[in-house]
């Protein structure tokens, strides 16, 4: 009798453990350490490219809610002086404003399957947070799933004025564009 109530208490256990176990891998929280952002200006002056592969990303499978944290000086640009004045108080003041941030959602989450193979073409609704400055952002992304691993990819165009970003005079006035395109690829 007492060996038929330890299997029964411990078949309950068991089972109780494997619907935790499917419960937790249904709610799956991918993160991404390999994610690249790649911020481009082109203007008739010169085009200014950096790449950044220091940023870290967040998608919950089950909400669509995403992250990605962006430390701004690890930009790294062709020119010396192109990262010095990225960095400089006069333009985006990365001491004081260490990371950029993106906080969205993937609004429309259903179209995306994240266990068969697939490309998925999303909307993603946030709020962007660049130079202590946050603003809106409303933007398509392409999710890719292959061979059980997740990509993301999306391009924002980011108005640098909206971010209070912007050199007043001199040389690098006229050689970064207003508007820049920031690519963002993250495999999770």
């Amino acid at each position: 009798m007492l060996i038929m109530k330890k299997t029964t208490i411990f078949s309950i256990l068991a089972v109780a453990v494997i619907s935790l176990t499917s419960f937790t891998a249904s709610a799956q929280k991918l993160v991404s350490s390999t994610t690249h952002f790649k911020f481009f200006s082109s203007t008739p002056a010169e085009d200014i490219q950096a790449n950044n592969y220091k940023a870290v990303g967040t998608i919950e499978t089950t909400t669509g809610d995403l992250v990605f944290s962006v430390p701004m000086q690890s930009f790294e640009f062709e020119k010396a002086l192109m990262q010095e004045h990225f960095n400089s108080k006069k333009f985006l003041d990365t001491k004081t404003n260490p990371k950029a941030k993106l906080v969205g959602k993937i609004t429309d989450l259903s179209k995306v399957d994240f266990i068969n193979d697939g490309s998925y073409t999303v909307d993603l609704t946030g709020n962007l947070t660049i130079n202590g400055v946050t603003n809106a952002i409303n933007e398509k992304a392409t999710i890719k799933v292959a061979d059980g691993k997740v990509s993301l990819m999306s391009k924002l165009n980011v108005t640098l004025n909206d971010y209070q970003i912007a050199f007043k005079k001199g040389k690098p006035s006229k050689n970064i564009a207003k508007t820049v395109e920031v690519t963002v690829h993250a495999n999770y």
